[in-house]
């Protein structure tokens, strides 16, 4: 590989879904696995084995089902981790385990606080770099593609960060991952870390430096882009930036910023940036985190001129305002729109464009869907396609509980009304339930409480527009939680109670999927910067 080309590593299916709320169902990232691989990026992190069956079976179906980008498993420096790693990875031609473990003071005083790491500061530095060996070692027995990460490295003593990454380096790790993985770093500071590694350390050309920067101080993309300056060759990023806290480096801003700059940075990537904002839609419309409008390259107002004297420089010269056009990032404000008219040609060639995979066998009845919204629509744009075809097609793969019809009555002078029918799909009970609130929604979500009889509380539930016009989608997208971690669902419809009901039994049935699991609800509240120790230990 060239020492211009940088390697885009998304981790949007990874680190961007611990996000709270934005999990994402085993046949969502299966779609965005496929996006993510048309896109163009190199390394896809499909998941942390470890971490749930869940996280497992989508590892498995991701490298058995999508070709072209490496595909990668995450895993503690741990031996158990590293097994669950390779195994979901077996069969796959081009696989990567990329293994971690802190190296911060502050990490290991709290992390490996039990006396059988070591009772100084030195004794557990050892262990954690006989541990760091020995992870690597494993790892290379199932794949020779290993990447290491030295958790926390913003903030690691550099003369201890040297010696373990040069460890690793010398029993098979040919990725090293230097992450800001609090958002502590400031450009400058980050670029001399990346320097001062790459300097002191004795390694051949083939062993590639990473970037894993997080946004909290807004620095991600500036510190990721100083990286590569410094010598970095590989960036970790996820779509639309979503990730934990404040989020990563965003997938879409690093690209531009390098095809934008390229006589600045010299580099480039292989993404197609013409992909980048129907991507960006599939991953807002997955874990129903909206894309501010604001947002660098995706926000609608990314290319939107308002002000007098800007409106009149773009139409007498682009440049003066835009240093990019929207089509290169593939926003299309000029988009055909589809109707009851349009045909399955040019139905079927927009869904391509927009990342949406439709097997042949399953044509006739998409597009019959298609002409049932066409005709409670008089325009189809982009987003009701994504919209539509994500109500269809993923859902859960084994959901707890099916909402077989439902009621509302409102009028005035009357207080709200609800009726459900909810069946228990694992039991085959059906059960009705009636209730009132203080409105539609309310009344609608007491009755199927009361048809589920689970406890949890809703913690948010919000309403916006996805497309245009009087008959536009609504999509509805709710929080629900257990004193710990949170549960997302989404749904969307031009009958706004009917998505409401539908994201809130979405949410209901990852809560009781997850329910089945208590070992996994532990491990994914308490968070990968805790989980050192977990029950699985």
């Amino acid at each position: 590989m060239s020492s211009d080309r940088v390697i885009i590593f998304d981790t949007s299916l990874r680190d961007g879904e611990q996000a709270p709320g934005a999990a994402m169902t085993v046949p969502e990232k299966l779609q965005l696995a496929h996006q993510l691989a048309q896109l163009g990026v190199d390394v896809i992190e499909a998941g942390f084995p470890i971490s749930s069956p869940g996280q497992f079976e989508a590892v498995q179906r991701i490298v058995a089902e999508v070709e072209g980008p490496t595909i990668c498993a995450l895993a503690r420096a741990k031996k158990a981790d590293i097994d669950a790693a390779g195994s979901a990875l077996e069969g796959g031609s081009n696989t990567r385990i990329h293994t971690f473990i802190a190296t911060s003071d502050i990490h290991l005083e709290s992390k490996f606080a039990d006396p059988r790491y070591g009772s100084t500061l030195e004794e557990k530095r050892e262990t954690v770099l006989s541990m760091a060996i020995e992870a690597v070692k494993h790892a290379r027995t199932y794949t020779d593609d290993v990447e290491f990460s030295a958790e926390d490295a913003g903030r690691t003593d550099t003369d201890y960060l040297c010696r373990i990454v040069q460890a690793v380096i010398d029993v098979g790790a040919t990725t090293i991952n230097i992450p800001d993985t609090t958002g502590y770093c400031i450009t400058d500071e980050y670029a001399d870390l990346i320097r001062t590694v790459i300097e002191g350390v004795n390694a051949s050309d083939d062993v590639i430096f990473s970037t894993h920067c997080h946004d909290d101080l807004g620095l991600a993309v500036a510190n990721s882009l100083s990286g590569l300056q410094a010598g970095a060759r590989q960036i970790e990023c996820t779509i639309n930036g979503i990730g934990e806290r404040a989020g990563n480096a965003s997938l879409e801003e690093v690209v531009m910023a390098l095809n934008v700059r390229a006589p600045h940075f010299g580099l480039h990537t292989g993404v197609n940036p013409r992909l980048l904002f129907p991507t960006s839609k599939m991953v807002s419309t997955f874990t129903g985190f909206k894309v501010q409008p604001n947002k660098a390259i995706i926000g609608k107002n990314a290319f939107a001129h308002e002000a007098g004297i800007h409106q009149d420089g773009v139409l007498k010269n682009r440049e003066t305002y835009e240093i990019m056009r929207a089509e290169d990032v593939g926003q299309d404000p000029e988009s055909i729109r589809l109707g009851r008219h349009s045909g399955r040609h040019g139905l079927f060639s927009r869904l391509e464009r927009l990342g949406i995979r439709i097997e042949e066998k399953d044509k006739a009845e998409v597009y019959a869907k298609f002409v049932d919204l066409a005709d409670r629509k008089k325009e189809i744009n982009d987003s009701d396609l994504i919209n539509l075809f994500h109500h269809e097609e993923h859902t859960m793969d084994t959901p707890h509980y099916s909402l077989e019809k439902f009621h509302v009555t409102v009028g005035s002078g009357q207080e709200p009304e609800a009726t459900v029918v909810v069946r228990d799909l694992q039991s085959e009970s059906v059960t009705e339930q009636k209730a009132t609130g203080d409105g539609p929604i309310d009344a609608l979500y007491r009755a199927i409480d009361h048809a589920v009889d689970e406890g949890h509380d809703l913690v948010n539930y919000s309403i916006r527009s996805v497309s245009e016009g009087s008959d536009s989608f609504g999509e509805v997208s709710v929080l629900i939680g257990m004193g710990g971690p949170l549960f997302a669902g989404k749904a969307s419809s031009t009958d706004v109670i009917e998505a409401s009901a539908q994201a809130y039994m979405n949410a209901l049935n990852s809560l009781a999927a997850f329910r089945l699991d208590k070992e996994s609800i532990e491990f994914v509240s308490s968070g990968i910067m805790q989980a050192f120790e977990s029950p699985k230990d």
